[in-house]
């Protein structure tokens, strides 16, 4: 943590979205008004599926744990850029950074391992709908949604272990709305080439190994959907992965332009506007992707709030 000449920096100032007072006061309410929503439908999301024992079953299972996981995510990046709003302030500690940082790193790789397990499970769903229940059982399921978050936090762990090393000598400006690696890579004054192999390779495998598997499980899935003879069973069948398959390209392609090669971002403003749309958006879109295409998921929530109106209304004065 300490540079050549002894000094070491103690905190790192966000820039965020510099722009006019008018425009920042319609970015803070935007943003303000995505992170109530965001936080509103993935609760719902989890206490439905929590609360609903018809949805106790492997898809609704990886689907609550996306919704919780979102819940957590855009905790760590919102909150920080709508206090920098407010009070004009980006200042964040060292270790606050890293903090950050870490807890960034460890729910980005676990969502994409996780969004990899929910196509394997659409996988055996429609390749092998009559061995399904053996093939993916209760306990099988929970082991890959912890695999999942147990990987993403190692990798994490092993991207920090390099950074944290690196010495910071000034300036401590950071271009972004968080603290993220490539910002922070451009701010050392040290050898940063160890770091960006690591970062490098990890990235390669929590981001491509899980792409992969997506690819593969959906090109097994199309070749079954085309055997299906009648077009309303290929709709119906195609039908139950167009939700998830979109939540993957959305996410996937947002990760891979901006963390294949971080090290090529350095000279970019734009990258701030493609985390936006990671950050931010896709857990805003992700719950009205699934739940408005879901006729389960939006009749067990019908179900919940009926059921919890007429609990108040029973409630005497």
């Amino acid at each position: 943590m300490r540079n050549l000449s002894g000094r070491h920096i103690e905190e790192f100032v966000l820039v965020g979205f510099p722009t006019s007072p008018p425009l920042q006061l319609f970015l803070f309410v935007f943003f303000f008004a995505i992170y109530l929503l965001t936080l509103l439908e993935n609760a719902l999301i989890v206490s439905t599926i929590w609360l609903t024992p018809s949805l106790h079953r492997p898809m609704f299972f990886f689907l609550g744990h996306l919704s919780f996981l979102e819940l957590w995510y855009i905790n760590v990046t919102i909150p920080r850029l709508l206090g920098a709003f407010i009070t004009q302030d980006g200042r964040v500690s060292y270790v606050g950074c890293m903090t950050q940082l870490y807890f960034f790193i460890a729910l980005a790789c676990t969502e994409c391992v996780l969004l990899a397990v929910m196509a394997y499970d659409r996988y055996l769903a429609i390749c092998e709908p009559l061995r399904y229940p053996s093939l993916m059982p209760s306990r099988l399921a929970t082991r890959l949604a912890a695999a999942s978050w147990g990987s993403g936090f190692f990798s994490a762990m092993m991207k920090l272990l390099f950074i944290s090393r690196l010495s910071y000598c000034g300036p401590n400006i950071i271009n972004h709305f968080f603290c993220d690696i490539s910002p922070l890579l451009n701010l050392t004054c040290s050898d940063k080439e160890q770091a960006e192999l690591v970062d490098f390779l990890l990235a390669l495998l929590m981001i491509l190994l899980p792409l992969l598997a997506v690819v593969s499980s959906y090109a097994a899935i199309i070749a079954a959907i085309l055997r299906i003879p009648t077009a309303q069973g290929r709709h119906k069948a195609f039908s139950t992965c167009t939700s998830h398959l979109a939540v993957v390209v959305i996410y996937y392609s947002s990760t891979l332009f901006t963390y294949a090669r971080p090290q090529a971002m350095y000279t970019f403003n734009h990258n701030k506007i493609i985390s936006v749309l990671y950050t931010i958006i896709v857990p805003f879109l992700n719950p009205a992707i699934y739940c408005l295409r879901n006729k389960e998921v939006k009749d067990a929530f019908r179900k919940t709030v009926l059921s919890r109106c007429h609990y108040l209304s029973d409630i005497p004065d």
